[in-house]
C-alpha cells in the first residue's frame, strides 16, 4: 500500500486548485506559508520593487536618452550645415585602384575655390571613374579644406534609435545585476544561518548516535 507521504504527494498533483499560477506564487512566496522567514519574504519584496523600478523606469530611461541623443546630433548636424558648403571642384587627373581592388574608391586629384576664394588642390576619392576636366561637387569646410557631408536627418534619427536600444539594454544590465547581488545577499545570509543552525544541532545528533 503507499505510504502517507507518497498519498500526499499524489493528492497534491491532482488537486485542482494547483495551477502554474500557484506554484509561481509559491516559487516567489508570494503565499502565507508560515514557515516562511523573514529574509524570505524580504528578498521577495525588495525583487518585487525591483521588477516594478524596471518596468516604470525603463521607458522614461528610454524617452529621456533618445531625446537628449536625437538633440546632440540635431545641434552636430546644425553646426555642420552652417560650417560646411558644397563646391563645385575640376579634375585635374585621375587614378585608378591598384589592380585586383576594383572595389576601392577611385582617386581624383581636383582644384576648387575656398570661401575666401583661394584655390584648393587636393586628393579626392570617388565612387566611380571619372576623367581630367570633369567637374565633381565636393564638401568643403570654411577653410576651403575637404570634408564630409553634414549629417542626413536619417542619421540623426538612427543615433536617437541608437541610444533608444542602448538604454534598453543598459537598464537590463542594471536590472540583472541588482537582482543577482540580491540573491546572493539573501543566499549567503541563509547559508551563515543553516550553518549556525547546524553547529548548534549536529553535535546533539553526533552523541545520540
Amino acid at each position: 500500500m503507499p505510504s502517507e507521504g507518497v498519498k500526499a504527494m499524489s493528492a497534491w498533483k491532482l488537486a485542482p486548485g494547483v495551477t502554474w499560477l500557484g506554484r509561481f506564487v509559491r516559487r516567489w512566496r508570494f503565499d502565507r506559508n508560515p514557515l516562511r522567514r523573514a529574509s524570505d519574504r524580504a528578498e521577495t519584496a525588495l525583487l518585487t520593487l525591483l521588477v516594478a523600478a524596471f518596468a516604470i523606469g525603463t521607458p522614461f530611461a528610454v524617452l529621456a536618452t533618445g531625446a537628449w541623443a536625437q538633440g546632440a546630433a540635431r545641434n552636430a548636424q546644425l553646426a555642420q550645415e552652417a560650417s560646411r558648403h558644397q563646391v563645385t571642384a575640376v579634375v585635374l587627373s585621375v587614378t585608378p585602384p591598384p589592380a585586383g581592388q576594383e572595389k576601392l574608391a577611385w582617386q581624383a586629384r581636383a582644384r576648387w575655390s575656398a570661401p575666401d576664394g583661394k584655390a584648393v588642390t587636393a586628393e579626392v576619392p570617388l565612387p566611380s571613374s571619372v576623367t581630367a576636366g570633369q567637374q565633381i561637387q565636393v564638401w568643403t569646410d570654411l577653410s576651403g579644406a575637404l570634408s564630409s557631408a553634414p549629417l542626413l536627418d536619417a542619421q540623426v534619427a538612427g543615433q536617437a534609435d541608437f541610444a533608444r536600444a542602448f538604454a534598453v539594454l543598459g537598464s537590463a544590465g542594471v536590472f540583472i545585476v541588482a537582482a543577482d547581488v540580491i540573491l546572493w545577499a539573501f543566499d549567503k545570509r541563509r547559508m551563515t544561518a543553516w550553518d549556525a543552525d547546524w553547529q548548534a544541532t549536529g553535535p546533539r545528533w553526533t552523541t545520540r548516535a
